[in-house]
């Protein structure tokens, strides 16, 4: 069942995904190499708890799984879920950092792909790509379309530069639940799916490989990887549906006020200049 906001919901929501956002931005302020994920799970912890969150992840269960960290993050061929822990990043890593917290019983969670220092230029038109892709569906969340918009939009725009577009995992509702109806998927058809009303409120959340869209889980039952090894890249912002155009809850501006975002990044042309693609906020 899917459950529509309420305003006042909705505007729970906003100081949720404000929360998400802001320690999305402290852990920005320490991705470098060097760093052990682990380090940057205990600055998100103690910062959603320091302005009066919980951590969402945390403890979350799949069957007897329980989710041991407050963040994901998720190191080159590691597309989601990944834990922290020992490892330290390295220059040219691809970082995708996902956080959720819960505040006043609803829930927040964005996701961002950090690069740290200098990216391969291939990573570089990935984490474009997937960004570009992730506006592109939320351009279709608005009243009256349906969530096959969201999903073609998406898949069209990462296929057309040849990637794959993971289908084993995708986007879903949120509200007092961290995952509620709808799913929204990353590849569909346009015209199909639930129709979208106003109030609903979900995360579009592309998931896109270098490769091929197929992906394996590794041994501690969470961390999934892609199935070829090559990087991948992850971008997700909660939305509220609107009649005309959608109400984005979460932002990157924290995050970009303290680092380069990666699909910013100069890379070089098919003609061997350089070339510097800004694609905003």
């Amino acid at each position: 069942m899917i459950h529509i906001k309420t305003e006042k919901e909705i505007d729970i929501l906003r100081r949720c995904a404000d929360l998400v956002g802001r320690t999305l931005g402290e852990v920005a302020r320490y991705i470098r190499p060097g760093v052990a994920t682990a380090e940057l799970d205990a600055i998100a912890e103690d910062f959603i708890r320091t302005h009066g969150g919980e951590p969402a992840f945390k403890g979350y269960r799949v069957g007897r799984l329980v989710y041991p960290a407050t963040l994901c993050v998720s190191v080159n061929d590691q597309v989601v879920h990944g834990i922290p822990g020992d490892y330290r990043l390295q220059e040219g890593d691809l970082v995708s950092v996902d956080c959720g917290v819960r505040y006043r019983g609803f829930y927040g969670d964005s996701a961002y792909t950090f690069g740290v220092g200098e990216l391969d230029p291939e990573n570089v038109r990935l984490c474009r790509v997937t960004y570009e892709a992730l506006q592109k569906g939320i351009a279709q969340a608005v009243a009256g379309k349906r969530i096959g918009d969201i999903s073609h939009a998406i898949q069209r725009h990462c296929e057309a530069a040849g990637y794959g577009v993971v289908r084993a995992l995708v986007g879903h509702g949120i509200g007092r639940r961290l995952h509620e109806e709808p799913q929204v998927p990353n590849v569909g058809r346009p015209g199909t799916g639930r129709r979208l009303r106003v109030g609903m409120t979900f995360c579009v959340e592309p998931m896109v490989n270098r490769g091929t869209y197929e992906v394996r889980v590794g041994e501690d039952g969470w961390t999934v990887y892609t199935a070829d090894g090559l990087p991948s890249a992850h971008y997700e912002h909660m939305v509220v549906v609107r009649a005309g155009r959608p109400e984005v809850l979460t932002t990157f501006a924290y995050i970009e006020d303290v680092v380069e975002a990666p699909y910013n990044q100069t890379v070089p042309s098919p003609h061997g200049e350089t070339e510097t693609h800004y694609a905003g906020r």
